[in-house]
């Protein structure tokens, strides 16, 4: 045999050859196809040094094989913001199922008379609901009302002769989550909770410039109503001077103190203030509602709580029940929970499973929140959280004390995923550039329809978890969590970070563990 020397390209391929058949297996993937390089480009971006005085925690893992595929921090104790709120759904789901409604009665000393008069009282007994809201019926207000008059004109109600009463005594407790801070309160995402809850106990306002400058500006409620008292100290100003409009409701009460100006011949500017006493709010809204619809009441509109309760208890044996009004469906109350991050339903859901729950039943003593944080302990168990991975305050993550674990995220995720409401629990998830607080993230990349995640968002805090399916049709279950971090002047803020992670698991075409 004789050997000829071989060109350098032939050689080459030779050698290609040789490494194949010896290996037994085809070509390595390219390196930035490799679990190695996506881990090792992860770690850049969180090794940056805008990040030092921030925290980050991350964990990744392949729902195929359970195993990880990243982490950073993924047992650190971290604020979650609203992705509280995946554990408060994912306990409503468990304990109450989807199809559960939330009954709110109508009770009467008895029933009308031949002339459909009611001679006494009518209490209106609240259990939680939140879907008497325009939020439920198209934003339209006058809708939110409409299955109660319903329910008075079937049972033959024309007339009360005494007063309407919001009894919001089911939940015991004070009217907001715990460590919810009192800048919060007045605002729609701070507003209060009640057994009574209409319109998420919130006035929708619309403010108008005025016709000439210096003139005030205009105040629009969208409910059609006085229960709070607006103090006008705003003015009109020149065009081009910049919108600028202030509201301030002192703790407890209900007159609102408005300042600031609106440039003349410009667009509105809307805003929302939350009212105090809920269970008011909403016997005076019912109160307006009747007459509209020819339901006369002689009385006025009064309220009773838990303390109120607590000397004078209700003994509704006594009372004849006109009618009950169920909720909408648990599972769309989630949907509008979890979708726009609604603080005040997720602590209504929390107080729903506290009450539920076997204790309360037996005792109604402690307060609801705490009931509901003992189920959730107990659920939490039974999902394979360890104790310790998470301390939860309240129901929606505006407390600044809750705080939780990316692998109690992750691991959270992963059970819902196998639960018998997984198709709900899944169904009233954010959708990347399509819906929710997502609706406006990750348009035009390939997370876009594909990653469904809660959003959470506070002061300095940025989380987002969920699911996603990357480039190389690998699922992952994920959490990311960043604390502590103010983005320089000009950069990115820690949503857009998060999101420069969630793109790079995405866009990963190469196989997981």
């Amino acid at each position: 045999m004789i050997f000829r020397p071989a060109k350098a390209g032939h050689f080459a391929l030779l050698l290609a050859t040789v490494v194949v058949l010896y290996c037994g297996c085809a070509t390595p993937p390219p390196a930035e196809n490799s679990l190695a390089d996506l881990q090792k480009r992860l770690d850049a971006q969180l090794d940056q040094p805008r990040f030092a005085q921030a925290q980050w925690g991350v964990k990744v893992v392949s729902l195929a094989s359970g195993k990880t595929v990243f982490e950073h921090n993924a047992d650190k104790l971290m604020k979650p913001a609203s992705n509280t709120k995946l554990f408060t759904a994912s306990l409503a789901l468990d304990r109450l199922g989807p199809d559960y409604h939330i009954q709110t009665s109508l009770y009467a000393p008895a029933k009308p008379d031949a002339g459909g008069t009611i001679h006494g009282d009518l209490l209106v007994y609240g259990r939680g609901d939140p879907s008497f809201a325009a939020r439920f019926n198209d934003d339209h207000y006058n809708k939110s009302l409409q299955p109660v008059l319903d329910a008075l004109g079937a049972a033959g109600v024309k007339h009360i002769e005494g007063d309407l009463v919001g009894d919001d005594s089911y939940f015991r407790g004070p009217p907001f989550g715990s460590e919810w801070t009192w800048d919060d309160l007045q605002n729609s995402y701070g507003a209060p909770v009640s057994a009574l809850t209409i319109e998420d106990n919130v006035i929708d306002l619309v403010f108008k410039p005025g016709k000439e400058i210096g003139q005030p500006c205009q105040i629009v409620t969208m409910q059609d109503t006085t229960f709070v008292t607006f103090i006008n100290r705003t003015h009109t100003t020149a065009a081009k001077t910049r919108a600028n409009i202030q509201i301030y409701r002192p703790v407890g009460e209900n007159t609102a103190y408005v300042w600031g100006q609106i440039p003349v011949g410009t667009n509105t500017v809307t805003d929302a203030v939350s009212v105090s006493d809920p269970a008011l709010w909403y016997v005076t809204l019912l109160k307006d509602a009747l007459a509209k619809h020819g339901i006369t009441v002689t009385g006025g509109v009064r309220a009773a709580g838990w303390l109120d309760r607590e000397v004078a208890p209700l003994d509704l044996s006594k009372w004849v029940e006109l009618a009950s009004v169920p909720s909408r469906p648990l599972a769309e109350i989630v949907k509008k929970t979890l979708k726009p991050s609604q603080n005040q339903y997720a602590q209504l859901l929390l107080l729903q499973v506290g009450a539920k729950s076997e204790h309360s039943r037996e005792t109604r003593r402690d307060y609801t929140e705490d009931e509901g944080l003992a189920e959730m302990r107990k659920f939490l168990g039974e999902a394979g959280i360890p104790r310790g991975m998470t301390l939860l305050e309240e129901g929606s993550g505006l407390s600044r004390g809750c705080l939780v674990t990316p692998s109690s995220l992750v691991q959270l995720l992963t059970y819902m995923d196998r639960h018998r409401y997984r198709d709900a629990f899944l169904d009233a998830l954010p959708i990347a550039g399509v819906d929710g607080t997502l609706r406006k993230r990750f348009k035009g990349t390939a997370a876009a329809g594909n990653v469904r995640a809660k959003t959470g968002s506070l002061g300095h805090v940025d989380t987002l978890s969920g699911y996603l399916t990357t480039k190389g049709n690998e699922k992952l279950v994920f959490s990311i969590m960043l604390n502590n971090y103010r983005g320089p002047a000009g950069h990115t803020d820690g949503r857009a970070e998060i999101d420069t992670l969630v793109r790079m698991l995405v866009g990963f075409s190469g196989k997981c563990p």
